[in-house]
């Protein structure tokens, strides 16, 4: 029973990353579009989301550049 508990517990916290990693990248990808449209306002927003909630995320050093080159240019 134990075994079947740890096999349960393992699915759950790798199908669990897997949707953090696609939140990132959903929000990366709007704050890619928002800049496009030239909404630095809500890109840097998101931008900061991502640091905050996905710190962990392959995004969030993007996001922490991409952040400083629209606070730089305001």
């Amino acid at each position: 029973m134990r075994f079947i508990a740890t096999i349960a517990l393992a699915a759950l916290l790798l199908a669990s990353a897997g949707c953090t990693s696609d939140k990132s990248k959903e929000l990366f990808d709007t704050a890619q579009f928002e800049e496009k449209q030239n909404n630095k306002e809500h890109a840097i927003k998101l931008y900061e989301e991502i640091i905050s909630k996905y710190p962990q995320s392959p995004l969030a050093k993007q996001a922490e550049e991409r952040l400083a080159a629209l606070k730089g240019s305001k």
